[in-house]
This record gives C-alpha cells, sequence and structure tokens, in this order.
C-alpha cells in the first residue's frame, strides 16, 4: 500500500517531490508548539500547483488518508504537525507572487510566500501588507490558517480584514474561487472568511488576494513606563478615544522587559520603578504631522500617570519593536512551559491581568508576558512545571477571559495544544454548527483530523 501510494503521489507531483516521512527533514515533524510532540508523517508532498494540489486531495480523499497543511512551521498550537499515518502537504514551493494590483492596491499570492518576501515585493510600490504576527518568516496561507494578528492590528486588523479573496481545494479535490479585488461583497455566503482561521480543517488554500495599504514613510516610536499594569491599561482606550490613529500599541510587563533588554542590549529601556510599559508606534506622511502628534501623545501620556516618556530615535525605536516581535523566543529560551493568548475587550484587560496574577499566584506559577493593548489580546508565557498545575491554571485564565467578555485564542488557533480548553469552554451550540461546516466542508474528516475537532467526530 506503501509503495502504490508513494507512485501515485509521485504522478501527481512528480518524484523529486515526494518524501516518505522517514527520509523527510526532521522539520517536518514539527511546529513551534511548546507541547506538542514531533510526529513524522508517513509522507511529505511538495505540490507546485493548484492542480497537483487537487490530484494529491483526490488521491487522499479515496483512501481517507489524513491530510495536514504547512507553511513555514510557526504554527505555536500544533496545527501543522501531521498525523504518522498521514500526508504533510507543504506549500515552499508555492511561494510566486502572482502579481501587485497598484490600482487596486491589491496582491495576488500563493500561500507559501513569507511575510519577509511579501514585504520587500510590496516596498517597491509603495505599498504594505501590514499584517505582520512577529515572524516574518511566516507564510501567508498559515497567516490565514490562524487569522494572524500581530502588533499592527490596532490600525490595520487582522489576516481576515486583509485578505479580499481566495482560492481553495476542498477536501475531494474541487477548486473553488470566492472573494475578490473589491472589498463590498453582498453576495450569499462570505467563504473567504469563513476559511480565515480554519486551520487548515475546511480546505488547501491556494491562492489569496491581499489587501495593501499606502506605506507612510515617517514613523516614530514612544516608550512610557507605568506603575503597574492596570493604570497603563486604563490609559490605553483613553488614548485611542482621542482620535489618534497609533499603528502599535504594545503592552509588556516589566519581567518580560527587563529579559528582552538583557537580550537585545536595551538596557536604557528599563525604568527602575516601572511594572509595565507601553510601547506607541505612530506613523504620517509628514515629518512635521509627526512630530505634532509625539508631542500630543507624550503629554497625554504623562497625564495618565506615565513615570516618564521617552521618544526613541529610529534606530533604538526599530530595535525595541523587533525585539517586542522576539518575546516569544526570548520566553521559550528562559523555559517557559506553556503559552497563552487569550482576548478580552481591551476595556477588560486591567481586571483581567489583575486576575491573571491572582490565579498565577495561587497555584504557585509564573505568568508573564506583553499583549497588543490596543486590541486586547494578551500573550502569556506560563512557568509552571507540574503539568496537572499547569493545565489547572491555564483553564482558569481562560475562563476568566471568556468571562471578560473574551475567547481562548485571538491568534494562535487552537490546534491540538488547546483542545482541552476549547472543549470544555466553548458554547456547545457554536462547538454543534462547527462542525456541521466542518461536515459540509469534509465529509470525510480528512482535513487535519485532530485540530478543533477529533478524528471520529469530523466524519459523522
Amino acid at each position: 500500500m506503501s509503495r502504490e501510494l508513494r507512485s501515485l503521489l509521485a504522478e501527481a507531483v512528480g518524484p523529486a517531490n515526494v518524501l516518505a516521512g522517514a527520509d523527510a527533514s526532521p522539520d517536518y515533524a514539527h511546529d513551534e508548539s511548546l507541547t506538542c510532540a514531533p510526529q513524522t508523517p508517513a509522507f511529505v508532498v511538495r505540490p507546485g500547483c493548484t492542480a497537483e494540489v487537487a490530484a494529491v486531495l483526490r488521491i487522499a480523499a479515496s483512501r481517507r488518508i489524513p491530510v495536514t497543511a504547512r507553511g513555514s512551521g510557526t504554527s505555536l498550537a500544533g496545527a501543522a504537525i501531521a498525523r504518522p499515518d498521514g500526508l504533510l502537504v507543504s506549500f515552499e514551493r508555492m511561494n510566486a507572487i502572482l502579481e501587485i494590483d497598484e490600482a487596486n492596491q491589491v496582491a495576488v499570492v500563493q500561500p507559501g510566500v513569507t511575510l519577509t518576501e511579501l514585504d520587500a515585493a510590496t516596498a517597491a510600490h509603495g505599498l504594505l501588507y501590514p499584517v505582520h504576527p512577529g515572524e516574518m518568516g511566516a507564510t501567508v496561507g498559515g497567516n490565514l490558517a490562524t487569522n494572524a494578528g500581530g502588533m499592527q492590528a490596532v490600525k490595520y486588523g487582522v489576516t481576515r480584514h486583509n485578505v479580499l479573496g481566495v482560492e481553495a481545494v476542498l477536501a475531494g479535490g474541487d477548486v473553488i474561487r470566492a472573494g475578490g479585488r473589491f472589498v463590498k461583497n453582498s453576495t450569499g455566503y462570505d467563504l473567504t472568511q469563513l476559511l480565515a482561521g480554519s486551520e487548515g480543517t475546511l480546505a488547501l488554500v491556494t491562492q489569496l488576494i491581499l489587501r495593501l495599504r499606502p506605506r507612510l514613510a515617517h514613523h516614530a516610536v514612544i516608550l512610557a513606563p507605568f506603575a503597574d499594569a492596570h493604570e497603563l491599561t486604563l490609559a490605553v482606550p483613553r488614548l485611542l478615544a482621542t482620535g489618534l490613529d497609533p499603528v502599535v500599541l504594545e503592552y509588556v510587563d516589566a519581567l518580560t522587559m527587563a529579559a528582552l533588554a538583557h537580550t537585545e542590549g536595551l538596557a536604557s529601556a528599563v525604568h527602575e520603578s516601572a511594572q509595565a510599559y507601553l510601547i506607541v508606534e505612530l506613523e504620517s506622511r509628514t515629518a512635521d504631522r509627526l512630530d505634532e502628534d509625539v508631542v500630543e501623545v507624550a503629554e497625554f501620556l504623562v497625564a495618565q500617570g506615565a513615570a516618564e516618556v521617552y521618544p526613541l530615535d529610529q534606530a533604538a525605536g526599530r530595535r525595541l519593536l523587533q525585539a517586542r516581535e522576539r518575546a516569544l523566543h526570548t520566553s521559550k529560551a528562559a523555559g517557559a512551559n506553556d503559552l497563552l493568548d487569550t482576548v478580552v475587550p481591551r476595556a477588560a484587560m486591567p481586571d483581567f491581568l489583575a486576575e491573571v496574577q491572582r490565579l498565577a499566584a495561587d497555584t504557585g506559577s509564573y505568568v508573564v508576558g506583553c499583549g497588543h493593548a490596543g486590541d486586547g489580546n494578551v500573550h502569556l508565557s506560563v512557568f509552571q512545571q507540574d503539568a496537572e498545575t499547569r493545565q489547572q491554571l491555564m483553564m482558569s485564565v481562560q475562563r476568566a477571559g471568556i468571562a471578560a467578555g473574551g475567547s481562548i485564542s485571538g491568534e494562535h488557533g487552537i490546534g491540538v495544544d488547546k483542545r482541552v480548553y476549547f472543549d470544555a469552554l466553548e458554547d456547545p451550540l457554536r462547538m454543534d454548527l462547527m462542525r456541521r461546516i466542518k461536515q459540509a466542508f469534509d465529509p470525510a474528516g480528512i482535513l487535519n483530523p485532530g485540530v478543533l475537532f477529533d478524528p471520529v467526530e469530523a466524519m459523522r
């Protein structure tokens, strides 16, 4: 069977693009999850076009073989880890930027294009794809799978706000197209938006139409230390209510800032009395307007209780933002046992963060981190070696987030990592509706089984 399957796959994508799992790089066996064990798939296939993806899925559907899609393998929830009896479909060969359409301000790309590649291509046209979730080696297909956000979401939104259309292959091999080079569409169900955040469980996306924005030339970064997180998070909605439009509005706690300062050589950023830091990035078409906004924001933050306000020069500001983007890697290096990316209404952040620290203290745990203060997405690193205690803490934190009007995941997704919390805390009616949507798209249950739903449930 294995020899026959390999022959069929080789016919679909070419012999050089089919690897037996044991012969493939160990990188294909894992993603960036802290808790999921690596799993070697039966085969790795590397299609080069939509027709080849469709051929692979027809083969998989006829034999009910599990299929998992992979971009750069930067998933943080185990969603890019294939089953041992399954196929891993790597989109590394489908990495073409097909068009930069300046008139409609869109890019047409294949799913394996990385954010770094797209950023360079759009910059040449004075345009910007604004979804930067912190890992620029991530692919646009992977971003769509998790509805990734990042630091600029406070101004530009998350992936679903910036993907206008898709081409995708359904589980049986049929190709569909949805959306287009337009921002308004009231023609039936919006299938593009349904695929955003579906983690490869509904279809494999083979082409995306991305919304681009003008790339503004002038940027400034402000760092404001606060005595405590409560004071800082109260200031955030007040700042946004002024009508100022920051492109980045980030919260970093004192321990995380100290770690970033140590690893990135930013000792001058640490303020002795501060327990929380607000990072604000502003942008403008003109230098004069930017200078005015910097002064206004600085004065406002002082009035809101900031201990100091530091407008940073361009080099220092860029280093600080890059350090913030690498906060996850800093936590991993420090030995974090797990990650949370709970999202709450931004006005609920003060009470939610206080509750998190109370829960951490009750379980003898350390919970530190940062977050997108402008949109309430809190990224927390959990230091607790005892697995049972850690799960109890994480369940309590996510329950508190839901009680505050939030949700389990703001951008990492559920994958298999958060299944226990998803199953316990998600509304049963919504769960049932999601299962029925899954069945409509993938009646044989072959697409990423175990992610979001158990394999047997998906095939009912």
